[in-house]
């Protein structure tokens, strides 16, 4: 999928802006120039409903990097359960709502690269939905919170996505120790953003020779796997069963939650895990692994799927 442009023609987004900057060391202290990440709200809006009676309706809103939003919305509908499969989205368009301009250009025009813009809202996304796909309003009105993980407890939050979760295939993937070793610098190396200001966090998966074959960055954790996975399923390659998600920081209940959804079989992080998500792993038969750094990692689950040469 293209970015969308800017008036000028050129693409209007790279995660990126500069500033200057009072840098103070030993021998004194002097203005240069540096970049920050970008940090914008975005809404993501659905339409649903029969064709003669559609319903507008705003899900959420998250601070994200600007860039791959349409891949974002597609992904969270996705790990949130509000749709089962990419294929429900009728199209998908940067602005808001517009019952004057509605089309039908399918979610096959999206695969193509195509993005139609209704308005000049960079900051809202709207997906439209077929009209046959049944949307829960009670659904969406708990506000996701298995995604944020504050529900009642955890115990509700395990139930609650084992209600949402699709059928998942036996686990089989398996991986050489020294191919989990290498994946982090090929991480940091395909981080573009990050590079230029330390202030991003990635989702990449890698098949299971450590080749990588997709990477999102966003200020959000939750967010960049959302544009992976959005990624993943408008290129219609879900569910992701072989291959290795890697996380750039921790690994909490939030993104198992999404790696289950996407039908991700082992999840790294270079960061810890937290309780409830070594409790997901479990749960959903999930490797995972923590702390992927400097040459050594813990595994939580799944140890045997992991093979020394």
């Amino acid at each position: 999928m293209k970015a969308p442009e800017s008036k000028s023609g050129s693409v209007e987004i790279t995660g990126a802006a500069a500033v200057v900057v009072r840098r103070f060391a030993e021998s004194g202290s002097a203005d240069v120039p540096d970049a920050v990440a970008i940090e914008e709200p975005l809404e993501i809006q659905i339409v649903y409903g029969a064709r003669d009676a559609r319903h507008a309706k705003s899900i959420s809103i998250t601070m994200r990097t600007p860039g791959n939003d349409a891949e974002l919305a597609v992904g969270f509908l996705l790990t949130e359960g509000v749709i089962r499969d990419a294929d429900e989205i009728e199209s998908i368009a940067l602005g808001s709502f517009d019952s004057d301009k509605m089309g039908n250009d399918g979610l096959a025009a999206q695969r193509q690269g195509i993005l139609r813009t209704r308005r000049s809202e960079p900051n809202t996304v709207t997906l439209e939905l077929l009209p046959q796909v049944k949307v829960s309003t009670a659904a969406l009105q708990r506000n996701f919170y298995t995604t944020s993980s504050c529900g009642v407890c955890g115990k509700a939050s395990l139930l609650a996505l084992h209600t949402v979760c699709p059928p998942r295939a036996a686990n089989t993937f398996t991986i050489v120790a020294d191919t989990l070793h290498r994946m982090p610098a090929i991480l940091r190396v395909s981080q573009g953003v990050f590079q230029q200001t330390g202030g991003l966090h990635a989702a990449a998966v890698f098949d299971c020779h450590g080749v990588l074959d997709l990477m999102r960055e966003d200020v959000g954790r939750h967010n960049a796997l959302d544009k992976l996975i959005g990624t993943a399923a408008i290129a219609d390659r879900l569910p992701l069963r072989d291959r290795v998600l890697l996380l750039s920081g921790r690994a909490s209940f939030e993104l198992l939650q999404k790696a289950v959804m996407a039908g991700v079989p082992m999840v790294a992080a270079v960061g810890a895990p937290s309780s409830l998500a070594i409790e997901v792993a479990k749960d959903f038969d999930v490797t995972l692994i923590g702390f992927l750094r400097e040459g050594h990692f813990n595994t939580y689950h799944g140890a045997d799927r992991i093979r020394a040469a």
